[in-house]
């Protein structure tokens, strides 16, 4: 974009929409950086429905990778600690509400537990430092309802990717995956016209929270922090009492996610985060 450019679409809706992912093995019949290209893509055509805002270029690195070729791990994924992703995060945070946003939302395509919650928690915790609302979700918290539970590599993240950029996924190629090509599960299942479903439902969602965001008064503020800190509570306390994936095998329990909070209702949001637990 030229500045002015910038200064119009910045003027139009003060939001930012960073894009994360990285770059890793998405089996034989799916492009490498799948996670990114999906997150921007998606972030993209949510910024047009806005009709305003500003998408950051995507982030290419993340916590974790499946140990296959062509995989950067920029940080482990089984560790408490974390010296990278979150202090970018919060830079990232910090710029963009000196600039001027209003909002902020940030997209992650790439879904490690970890990944999840340091860009769950970072997102919380800024929104109560800089006082603007700040998301920080995976893309298919927002399409739950669709049966979009999150995978790697198979029918959801092939059909997203199929859809979004066809010229990018090569089904043909399934059939030498000694992993993802021992059935026809994700051959059969994937499909562009789903891909389309996950990412209209997915985009339209972020539009209308891009819009509404910036109206947000400190008590709707205050009860967002609330409520999206509840889930992050939950997936901490199912890693530390049990194993790291254990709130996400409870996943299907909190299918009204991406409903409730386009809806704005976050003190239900609040209470279905107990049913992770």
């Amino acid at each position: 974009m030229f500045p002015d450019e910038f200064t119009q679409a910045i003027e139009a809706l003060a939001v930012c929409f960073i894009p994360l992912g990285t770059v890793e093995w998405h089996g034989l019949h799916n492009a490498l950086g799948l996670d990114s290209i999906k997150a921007h893509t998606l972030c993209i055509q949510a910024a047009k429905k806005a009709k305003g805002g500003i998408v950051h270029p995507p982030i290419y690195g993340g916590m974790g990778g499946l140990n296959k070729p062509a995989t950067i791990k920029i940080e482990p994924e089984d560790t408490w600690d974390n010296h990278l992703l979150r202090p970018w995060l919060e830079k990232m945070c910090s710029e963009c509400h000196r600039i001027g946003f209003k909002a902020i939302i940030m997209l992650t395509g790439h879904y490690g537990h970890n990944q999840q919650i340091v860009v769950r928690e970072t997102a919380a915790r800024m929104s109560e430092r800089l006082q603007i609302p700040i998301l920080g979700t995976p893309e298919y918290w927002l399409a739950l309802d669709l049966g979009y539970h999150g995978d790697h590599a198979g029918i959801g993240e092939t059909s997203l990717l199929w859809h979004l950029k066809p010229e990018l996924v090569d089904m043909n190629r399934i059939d030498r995956d000694p992993d993802y090509g021992q059935d026809d599960v994700i051959k059969n299942g994937a499909s562009q016209e789903l891909g389309k479903q996950y990412a209209d439902l997915i985009t339209d969602r972020v539009s209308r929270l891009a819009r509404r965001m910036p109206c947000w008064d400190t008590p709707m503020l205050s009860s967002f922090i609330e409520a999206e800190r509840a889930f992050v509570s939950a997936q901490v306390q199912g890693w530390r009492n049990s194993e790291p994936w254990y709130a996400w095998q409870k996943i299907e329990y909190i299918q009204d996610y991406g409903q409730l909070l386009v809806s704005e209702d976050f003190n239900a949001l609040k209470s279905i985060a107990g049913r992770l637990t």
